[in-house]
């Protein structure tokens, strides 16, 4: 069976890299698509990174649009104010969310529950408040504020195909270093965390010290998304960083998947398409949350890739039974 499956996978990833090669060839009549794409895999790595907190640390986090706002000003203000190159001020933002996550994380780990979405959901209002309201208006408050595009070694990244080829250049790096990390010793003592934090205790994990980098490396990964869309964009307001921007991180996972790397693309794969489908009812946008959430508590628990995945073992278990039963 394992066999078949990694035969299966073969060729279906090499047909889904043709796929995501051509995308700006398919779409090359229609410009818009390929920014839904762009915005596809820049909320990938920013989901990505919710997962690896929640999904296999176990720690739930409502404030992450408020390190994607780290992400955004933090690159725009170094670049403007001391002159540093875009791809550098990128890292640099990220670097300084995962710090804030890190010291936000470092007290917040004892808390579980509906303490720490508390906690989380109070550190995002926080940040919301100040970019809305900075000292001596270094942010434009609602204004909003104008920035560059990216410039890649010489290239500006100032067309939509430009930007969605680094967009995926970053996505499948960023989700190699996830998979390496979650498959790693650090990986293992999350995923222990995740199912009993007390008997992970008494095996001699560290709880605290992986809480903080677990939450360091989410931050790390939704602040550099949170640059690439300030660039992207050209354009950011405190509007975008809004506690419905957390909501829609929660439901993007939620519906994919957690604790997998196939999951977070495909729940932000949907909702991205579901946005889109229903934007003139932009003001029912946190209803339809709700309901997409219920829907997954209730009717598919682990996801669109969970359950699919889920399905597609029990057939495989099905055949291999079948087989024996004929040869028996």
């Amino acid at each position: 069976m394992k066999r078949t499956q990694k035969n299966l996978k073969r060729p279906l990833l090499a047909l889904l890299a043709v796929l995501l090669l051509s995308v700006p060839l398919i779409f090359s009549g229609f410009p818009y698509a390929i920014l839904i794409c762009c915005f596809i895999l820049l909320y990938v790595i920013a989901v990505s990174g919710l997962d690896i907190v929640f999904g296999y640390c176990g720690q739930i986090s409502m404030g992450h649009a408020a390190f994607f706002a780290i992400g955004a000003y933090g690159s725009c203000l170094l670049h403007d104010y001391c002159g540093i190159p875009i791809m550098l001020t990128m890292v640099i933002a990220a670097v300084l969310a995962a710090s804030v996550g890190a010291v936000i994380a470092y007290p917040a780990s004892k808390l579980v529950f509906h303490f720490l979405s508390l906690a989380t959901l109070s550190f995002g209002e926080i940040v919301y408040q100040i970019i809305s309201h900075s000292p001596g208006g270094i942010t434009n408050n609602f204004v909003g504020y104008y920035t560059e595009s990216i410039n890649f070694f010489g290239l500006t990244l100032d067309t939509y195909p430009r930007f969605y080829y680094y967009a995926l250049g970053c996505a499948v790096l960023f989700l190699t270093a996830k998979q390496m990390l979650v498959n790693s010793q650090v990986g293992r003592a999350f995923i222990a965390i995740r199912e009993n934090h007390h008997a992970a205790d008494g095996m001699g994990v560290n709880v605290r010290k992986y809480k903080v980098i677990a939450f360091a490396v989410s931050a790390f990964y939704t602040a550099f998304a949170g640059a690439m869309y300030a660039h992207l964009v050209r354009y950011i307001s405190p509007d975008t960083f809004m506690q419905k921007q957390s909501v829609m991180f929660l439901t993007m996972l939620l519906f994919g998947g957690t604790a997998s790397l196939a999951g977070p693309i495909c729940g932000v794969t949907v909702v991205m398409l579901l946005n889109e489908l229903l934007r003139s009812a932009e003001r029912y946008q946190m209803f339809i949350y709700g309901i997409l959430l219920l829907a997954v508590i209730v009717l598919i628990p682990g996801g669109i890739y969970g359950t699919v995945e889920k399905a597609i073992k029990n057939v495989f278990r099905r055949k291999k039974e079948a087989a024996k039963d004929a040869a028996g």
